[in-house]
């Protein structure tokens, strides 16, 4: 906790921090507090998220280390809180009333953890004053995309030195362009989930992956394994789907298609790109990691409070997430050292 005190501003407001943490971390079930997340000003949040990015880097960074980038969603009454709305959310599988957070989380043999967030801000709340002032917006924040915030949070951890080779994500941030010509101009490796309705060169033609699927050939298909799931071994067949690529500086871009053992038209799809040579059993290893944001998710929800918050305004979110991300870095930490 010594390494956050520079960014928390009175002596009172550290020591209730402590509290604060040590009552995400304790065995309530619901860990609603709102003091220090409502405590204007005294809490640097911005400064503390980023030194709790530094702390994961130390305890479990690793040069082929992984981030992955994800979005949660927060159920919530009411139209008050800051970026609610009625909006599609993979946590809930349909749209619900909630917050929604864009989140980059780091992975490496040695563990997992939360890295950053963002509070995704919707159109219609970006563009009216009055739902802005109320809750707290800053005057010169403006509207982006989920895709364009997990890119602000790439490029931040690569300035600030985290140690990582490779990049994964669904297709919400997989077919985001931006995301993967900066990945590609700073030579780092991903592995992205990517929809039907994406578009590749194959034989001098533009062809969507809905219709490569289909002409993908019967043999050749392997059989790998993603690792350990809830429900034992993930293993699949897969196959490079085959599109053109053109080498740069030894690097290269690839589709592969992984299908199900029991059921060969339930197939998904992701665009790679690594050094040339890379092997399949790497593509998938990776590919099997994006889910490591999800146990995230679920850990800090049910161990950190993460989601068990009461709170408006565009600040006080900042300040119970980066708490809650906070706890399950030093719960990380102490882990790695034990």
């Amino acid at each position: 906790m010594k390494r956050f005190r520079p960014y928390i501003k009175t002596t009172r407001t550290f020591i209730n921090a402590k509290k604060y943490i040590r009552g995400l971390l304790g065995p309530a079930e619901r860990k609603n507090g709102w003091q220090i997340a409502e405590s204007e000003g005294a809490f640097i949040a911005d400064s503390a998220g980023d030194e709790m990015r530094s702390f994961v880097a130390e305890k479990i960074g690793s040069v082929d280390g992984v981030i992955i980038a994800g979005d949660t969603g927060f159920a919530k009454k009411g139209t008050k809180s800051c970026g609610v709305k009625r909006q599609y959310s993979g946590t809930f599988g349909k749209i619900e009333n909630c917050q929604v957070g864009v989140f980059l989380s780091y992975s490496s043999e040695k563990g997992h953890a939360l890295i950053d967030r963002r509070l995704y801000i919707p159109k219609e709340w970006a563009s009216s004053e009055e739902r802005r002032k109320e809750a707290g917006v800053p005057e010169d924040l403006e509207f982006q995309t989920k895709p364009d915030l997990a890119l602000d949070m790439i490029k931040q951890a690569t300035q600030a030195g985290v140690p990582y080779t490779w990049v994964a994500a669904d297709c919400a941030y997989g077919e985001a362009t931006k995301i993967r010509s900066y990945l590609e101009e700073n030579k780092k490796c991903y592995v992205l989930a990517i929809s039907g309705k994406q578009h590749f060169w194959r034989d001098l033609k533009q062809v969507p992956l809905s219709k490569l699927l289909g002409k993908l050939p019967k043999r050749g298909w392997k059989e790998y394994s993603m690792g350990e799931g809830a429900k034992g071994e993930r293993a699949y067949e897969w196959i490079d789907a085959g599109i053109d690529s053109h080498p740069n500086d030894g690097w290269e871009g690839k589709a592969i298609v992984r299908r199900s053992k029991s059921n060969k038209e339930d197939m998904s799809a992701y665009m790679c790109f690594a050094p040339k040579g890379t092997p399949m059993q790497k593509f998938v290893e990776i590919a099997g990691m994006r889910w490591t944001i999800e146990t995230c998710f679920e850990e800090a929800k049910a161990l950190a409070g993460l989601g068990h918050y009461e709170v408006r305004t565009h600040s006080a979110w900042y300040r119970h997430i980066t708490l809650s991300c906070m706890a399950m870095a030093l719960l990380r930490g102490c882990l790695v050292s034990s």
